[in-house]
């Protein structure tokens, strides 16, 4: 077969799904289709299908994941801020980034967190995936917030707040971009390679110098055991260094609900909550304090995660946090009373029964992340719109006492028809017994270069 032949898109295809390794230019190839500038690329939607069906079974080795992340970046912009107008003398450019879980807010306070600390952090985060939730989707909670803002006004919030919370912009990785839709609706998510590829571009992309990451394990994440956890976080870490991005990954417990609340306006408001003060669930408080305390020794901003820790507990303690995350909201057009936040009611409020007595054995964190989706907190299709006001509040942790009777969570929903529904998936989430049994640790694992 010569050269030209081995680039066209079926034959990319069949390399793949006999198992074979592709080539760096047949790497570049479907890239270059899939970032095609008329919006619909030489690749059909059909044929990226095909191949992230074939790298999900087949896989990819390290120098192929290597390759497609530097293919993804190099299909668009890559920033440097040193000259973007940041002025002289600003912080490391780091940020954190989490594989997914249900009810996890923690992005948001902690850019804000770790730009009090003196970092710069131009987090550039993503929409739901699957049964977890997305950031943007969290934000755009907030009227007027912009999560693609232009190019002078990102500059003007890094300069403003430290941190900025957005989305990729259509210049930064459009190959990832497209294909990341295309995973969502192909069961095609789960992808150690396509993980690692679509995470890592959009970083890469965005000029840093440092990136920690929340490699999620359990019933809520897509990794669902130790060994693949672990397999994404090493792959996570080593394609970043090999890409030239010094990282860190911390695995961690996703078998129960981080925080209280799953769903966009009530994760939103928890997440105020928390950066003021108000209410700090310990594990989504320790979790916080454990990545940001990572991304900032690796940065060179502290000398090790105790000195790291203690910076942004007063960060936090002290208020400037808050104050960082409000003028960022206001700066990207969000309301200037953020801080007082109070979640749009949903029409149906309706508490989840406990059906006995007992202690919470186990909760099926998943289900209960799709049934935030079936109330429309979360996409089927990529063109879904979403009802900011809908999910899930007062969610109960495995390892509580609970009376018969007693709310396990109480479901917001736009109708009472929704509403049963939800509720009934959330009961059968739940395992209740007699007596306890261990809960995993939240930290599960760590994985350096």
């Amino acid at each position: 077969m010569d050269d030209a032949a081995a680039l066209l898109p079926a034959e990319i295809i069949r390399t793949k799904r006999d198992g074979q390794a592709l080539s760096a230019p047949q790497i570049e190839a479907f890239a270059e289709g899939l970032a095609d500038p008329a919006g619909k690329g030489s690749w059909s939607e059909g044929q990226a299908a095909a191949l992230a069906m074939a790298i999900f079974w087949r896989g990819m080795s390290r120098d192929e994941t290597v390759a497609l992340t530097r293919a993804f970046v190099g299909t668009g912009e890559v920033l440097r801020w040193d000259a973007a107008g940041l002025g002289d003398g600003h912080g490391p450019v780091i940020d954190k980034h989490s594989t997914g879980g249900v009810g996890d807010k923690v992005s948001l306070m902690l850019a804000p967190m770790l730009a009090t600390c003196g970092a710069v952090v131009p987090m550039v985060s993503g929409r739901g995936l699957g049964h977890t939730g997305g950031t943007l989707d969290k934000l755009e909670a907030l009227p007027g917030y912009a999560v693609l803002p232009s190019r002078a006004t990102l500059l003007a919030t890094l300069r403003t707040a430290g941190c900025a919370i957005v989305g990729a912009s259509s210049e930064l990785a459009p190959a990832d971009r497209r294909l990341y839709a295309i995973r969502d609706v192909t069961a095609t998510i789960e992808s150690l390679p396509l993980i690692t590829a679509s995470i890592l571009s959009k970083k890469l992309a965005a000029g840093l110098q440092a990136l920690v990451l929340d490699v999620k394990l359990g019933s809520g994440a897509f990794m669902r055991t130790l060994p693949e956890a672990r397999a994404l976080a090493i792959s996570l870490v080593q394609v970043a260094q090999g890409a030239g991005l010094p990282a860190v990954a911390l695995i961690t417990d996703m078998d129960r609900l981080l925080g209280h609340t799953a769903g966009n306006a009530l994760e939103l408001h928890e997440a105020i909550q928390f950066l003021t003060g108000r209410e700090q669930e310990p594990r989504l408080l320790a979790l916080t304090l454990a990545l940001g305390a990572e991304a900032l020794c690796l940065a060179g901003v502290a000398p090790d995660l105790a000195a790291a820790t203690a910076k942004l507990r007063r960060a936090l303690d002290g208020g400037e946090a808050a104050e960082r995350f409000a003028r960022m909201v206001v700066s990207l057009g969000g309301p200037a009373d953020v801080l007082s936040y109070v979640p749009p009611p949903a029409p149906v409020q309706q508490p989840v029964a406990a059906p006995r007595a007992g202690v919470i054995k186990a909760v099926d964190v998943r289900a209960l992340g799709l049934a935030v989706v079936t109330l429309g907190g979360g996409r089927r299709t990529p063109s879904d719109a979403l009802d900011a006001r809908v999910g899930l509040a007062q969610v109960l942790a495995p390892g509580r006492e609970v009376a018969a009777g007693e709310a396990l969570a109480v479901v917001h929903a736009a109708d009472g028809a929704a509403a049963a529904v939800a509720a009934q998936a959330v009961m059968a989430a739940y395992s209740i017994g007699d007596e306890a049994v261990p809960q995993p640790a939240l930290l599960r694992g760590r994985v350096a270069a």
